[in-house]
Formats: structure tokens, sequence, C-alpha cells
């Protein structure tokens, strides 16, 4: 489904004569409406997880240390949940970036836990690779951790079931740049399909909404750095992740 057919779903409206900028802009107000919409049945489901959570530990405390790990997946899950909703909502506005010291060991390595147990579900092996004293970078955790996320499950997708993912992080050969790499061995990328794969709503997977790489291609842009996707010779596909290291410069440009 194109962006102008879920534009003109959405908005009851023909927008095919409009110019990109016009078009994006039109895209950013319905995301933060549908922000808007998730947000508050987002909260209420959160309230009665605690609310569950403190139920079952005074009915039952011996399962409390058996449901502890699961309760802390919810409540991750919930959060991050909640900050894709806030990136929403700042497409209707400035971007703003809330940066710190970030080190990527430890970003990448919550990442592949987090989503080990799904991956293992289907047979899929997770593993990362980090190069020895990489710099730290000046980015905004909590986007980057969405940003490798969407990467890794776009992955998993693409593998459905048995298959391998590596996430990996260097210098590379993009002078001034921290290369993040996301490799599976799937069935890659459609050739004709690598100029198109980050628009928004562009999906070629039965579980993919359209929205994960181009939230990821939004959330490198914002940090001055980019995203590529190419396959490898074997057919696996490689979505490399570049981020700044000191300045605000993209990659390709």
């Amino acid at each position: 489904m194109t962006v102008e057919s879920i534009l003109a779903k959405a908005l009851g409206q023909d927008v095919a004569q409009l110019a990109t900028a016009e078009k994006q802009l039109l895209l950013a107000r319905l995301l933060a409406r549908l922000a808007h919409e998730i947000r508050n049945p987002l909260s209420s489901l959160d309230i009665h997880v605690q609310l569950l959570e403190e139920d079952l530990a005074h009915l039952a405390p011996q399962l409390k240390e058996k449901t502890a790990c699961r309760f802390e997946i919810i409540h991750g899950e919930l959060h991050r949940l909640e900050n894709i909703m806030k990136h929403f909502l700042r497409l209707a506005g400035p971007s703003a970036l809330d940066v710190e010291q970030v080190e990527m060991d430890k970003v990448i390595g919550h990442v592949c836990e987090l989503l080990r147990p799904e991956a293992a579900t289907r047979g899929i092996e997770i593993t990362m690779q980090v190069a020895e004293k990489l710099p730290a970078v000046t980015a905004d955790p909590g986007q980057l951790t969405q940003a490798l996320v969407n990467l890794v499950i776009n992955s998993i997708q693409a593998l459905e079931r048995e298959g391998h993912i590596d996430v990996s992080a260097n210098l590379g050969s993009q002078d001034g740049f921290l290369r993040i790499e996301v490799r599976d061995n799937g069935p890659g990328v459609p050739p004709e399909k690598l100029a198109t794969i980050f628009e928004p709503f562009f999906t070629t997977k039965p579980e993919g909404s359209g929205l994960g790489l181009w939230i990821v291609q939004q959330i490198a842009m914002a940090h001055g750095g980019g995203v590529q996707a190419s396959n490898t010779s074997a057919g696996g596909a490689v979505f490399a992740l570049y981020l700044p290291l000191q300045t605000k410069r993209s990659p390709n440009g």
C-alpha cells in the first residue's frame, strides 16, 4: 500500500497531486493523531499490569520470583511503546533528542537479550559482535534502542523460522562514523525494492506495518547519521546504521 492510498483512506481526500513535502506533513499529522488515540489505552494497560503484578504478589507470593522476569519484559515493552508514541508526536513538530554519552555494547546487549526469547521460539539465533574500545557516541539512548529493535525485528520477520542474526558495531570504513550492522541469512531484499524499503508503510512481509524501517531512518537522520540496506553474496540482508562520532553530517553527503 502506498503513502498516497494510506493518506487518502485516512483523510478522505485525493493526495496524489500533492508535493512530497506536503505528503510528509500530512503523514506526520496523521501519525500524531494516531499516537494520541493509542496513548490512552496504553496508559490504562500499564496501570492494570501493575495492579495484576501486585495482586499476584499478595495472592501467590511463591509465584513472584517466577513471574518477575516476565513482568519486567512487559513493563519494558510498554515503556518502548510509549517512546514510539512520543516519537510519533514529535513528528508534528521540531525533532528533539534527549542525548547523552552512549556505550554501544550496552545498547546492543540489551536489544539482543530483549529479543532472544521471541527469536528462540522461531529457531532463530541472535549473536552480537562489538569491537573493543569503541568510543561512546552522543545519542538519545531510547531512540537508538528503538532503531536497533526495529532492525532486529525486521530480520526476525524476514527469516520467519530457523536462521541467524548477527548484530555488530565497529568504526567501519566511513571516517568519523560508528557503523552498527544487523545481518541475517534470510532471503534478502529484492534488488528492485532496495530504493523504496525505507518509505513509510512500505512492506513485503505479512507481519510488518511498513513503519519500522522508516522510523529507523528518521532516528538515524535526527542523529546526523543514516541507514543503508544491502544484500550479501549469499542472499541475506544487511542493514547498516551510521552514527557520527562528533559532527552531525550524513555518511552519504
